[in-house]
C-alpha cells in the first residue's frame, strides 16, 4: 500500500528518481540536508527514512526572486479594475489606508503556503514602506515576523521597497529592523540618477544587497539601468539586482549591446517577471502590442545572470497567477522563446544566486532543495506537470501534495510513491 511522504519527515534517500536527463537513479542525502551520493536506481526495496518516488522527476526547488507578498491575494478587497501600471498603483494607494498589519500576514502566510506547496523553498519579497499612513512599517514587520516564524521551512528574503518620496530617515528606520535587502523604484524618480545614488549610499553604507525596480515600462528613451550599471560599477558593489528591465526588451540592436555590455561590466543581475509585465504593459500601445519583457535571449548570450520569477499574485498589479515555478518557465518558452533547460535554470539555479544561497540540486554536495514532480520529461515539467508534488528543503519534506486523476481516454490511477 502506498503511504504518502509526511510534512517534517526527514528523508535519508530519494529512491528511483529521474534526474532532468532522464537518469534513474537514488539520491542520498545526510542528516546537514546535502546530497552525499547519486547511485543508479536500485530495485531493492526502501529502508527506512527513504522514499520511493518511482520515474518521477527530480528536479532543484525553484526559487522566486520577485514576489510582493504584502500584496498578495488582495484583488478582490482592493476592488481594483483591470488596467495598467498606474490604475494598480492607484488601487492599491486607496486599499493601504484601512489595511493592517494582520491582513498583510494572513495573506502573506496563505501565498507562502501556495509557493510552498508547488516546490519554492526560498522567496525575496519586497515588501512596500507605506510613508503616506500613520503606520508606514506595518507590513515591513508583518513580514519579518512570517520570516522569523517560517525560517525551519523556507528561505525568506525582506527587501524594502522604498519610494522616491520616503526620506532617508524613515528608510534608516525600516532597515533597523532587520530588513535583508535594499530596493526601490528610481526610474519613477523626477531625477532617477538622484534616486540611484540615493538608494547606492545607504545600501553601502548598510553593507546591503540591493534589488531596484528598473525601467519597468516600455519606453526605449528610459534606462535608468546605465545609470544603476555605472554607479555599480564606480563603486565596485556586488550583490546587486535590477528587476523587470522592460524596456531592454524595445531597444534596437546597437544600443541593447551598449547597454548589456554596461549590465555585464558591473555584474548586474536581472530579474524578469513575464506573468505580470505581460499583463501591465502595452494597455495604451497601438498595434502591434510589444511585449512587456527585457531581451531575455540576449541578456543570456551576453553571460547576464538572469532570473525568472512571478511578481504578483491576484493583487492590483496581477489579476491571475498560481504561485507556480511551472507557470513562470511555461511563459518564458512561450513568450521569451528560451529552451527548457534554460526556462528551468531561470526559476532554480540563477534564482539562487540572485539570493546567494548556496547550490541546490542533485549533485553530491549540493543542498537537497528539491522537488520531484509527476512528469514525463523536462519539458513535460517546464510546461506545467500536474499538481502531485514532493517538496525537500534540506532533506525534509515541507510539503507533499497527490493528485489522482482518472478519464474516461485513461482511467487508470498514476504511478503511486512508496515510503518505508
Amino acid at each position: 500500500m502506498s503511504t504518502a511522504p509526511r510534512v517534517g519527515q526527514a528523508v535519508s534517500a530519494l529512491r528511483g528518481v529521474r534526474t532532468a536527463d532522464g537518469e534513474p537513479v537514488d539520491l542520498h542525502i545526510d542528516d546537514a540536508g546535502l546530497v552525499t551520493e547519486r547511485r543508479p536506481a536500485s530495485p531493492a526495496p526502501a529502508a527506512s527514512g527513504e522514499l520511493m518516488l518511482p520515474d518521477w522527476l527530480v528536479l532543484p526547488s525553484a526559487v522566486e526572486p520577485h514576489a510582493h507578498l504584502d500584496k498578495a491575494l488582495s484583488w478582490g478587497a482592493t476592488r481594483a479594475p483591470y488596467g495598467d501600471l498606474l490604475s494598480a498603483i492607484d488601487a492599491w494607494r486607496h486599499y493601504v489606508q484601512t489595511m493592517s498589519e494582520e491582513d498583510v500576514g494572513r495573506r502573506a502566510r496563505r501565498a507562502l503556503g501556495m509557493y510552498l506547496a508547488a516546490g519554492f523553498t526560498a522567496v525575496r519579497s519586497h515588501v512596500d514602506l507605506l510613508h503616506d499612513t500613520e503606520d508606514p512599517l506595518r507590513g515591513v514587520r508583518a513580514m519579518l515576523a512570517l520570516r522569523e516564524e517560517l525560517r525551519e521551512v523556507l528561505d525568506l528574503q525582506i527587501c524594502l521597497l522604498a519610494s522616491y518620496l520616503v526620506p532617508d530617515k524613515l528608510i534608516e528606520e525600516a532597515l533597523d529592523l532587520g530588513v535583508d535587502v535594499l530596493g526601490g523604484c528610481a526610474h519613477l524618480a523626477e531625477d532617477p540618477a538622484q534616486e540611484t545614488n540615493r538608494l547606492l549610499d545607504i545600501a553601502q553604507r548598510r553593507d546591503l544587497p540591493v534589488d531596484l525596480h528598473t525601467d519597468e515600462q516600455l519606453d526605449p528613451t528610459v534606462l535608468s539601468i546605465r545609470e544603476l550599471a555605472r554607479e555599480v560599477s564606480a563603486r565596485g558593489m556586488r550583490r546587486v539586482t535590477a528587476s523587470h528591465c522592460v524596456s531592454l526588451g524595445s531597444l534596437g540592436t546597437e544600443t541593447l549591446s551598449e547597454v548589456l555590455d554596461e549590465v555585464r561590466a558591473a555584474g548586474l543581475a536581472v530579474v524578469t517577471l513575464p506573468i505580470t509585465n505581460l499583463y501591465l504593459q502595452g494597455w495604451q500601445s497601438p498595434s502591434p502590442m510589444p511585449r512587456g519583457l527585457p531581451a531575455v535571449r540576449e541578456l543570456l548570450a551576453a553571460g547576464i545572470t538572469v532570473a525568472a520569477g512571478g511578481d504578483n499574485l491576484r493583487d492590483p498589479f496581477n489579476p491571475v497567477g498560481r504561485a507556480d515555478p511551472f507557470e513562470t518557465t511555461s511563459l518564458l518558452v512561450t513568450v521569451a522563446h528560451l529552451d527548457a533547460r534554460q526556462a528551468l535554470h531561470a526559476v532554480t539555479e540563477a534564482g539562487r544566486e540572485v539570493l546567494g544561497l548556496p547550490a541546490a540540486g542533485v549533485r553530491p554536495g549540493e543542498v537537497a532543495d528539491l522537488v520531484a514532480v509527476r512528469a514525463a520529461d523536462l519539458l513535460d515539467a517546464v510546461a506545467g506537470p500536474s499538481g502531485s508534488r514532493v517538496v525537500l528543503r534540506r532533506g525534509r519534506v515541507v510539503a507533499s501534495t497527490s493528485v489522482d486523476q482518472r478519464t474516461a481516454v485513461d482511467p487508470g490511477p498514476m504511478p503511486a510513491w512508496r515510503s518505508a
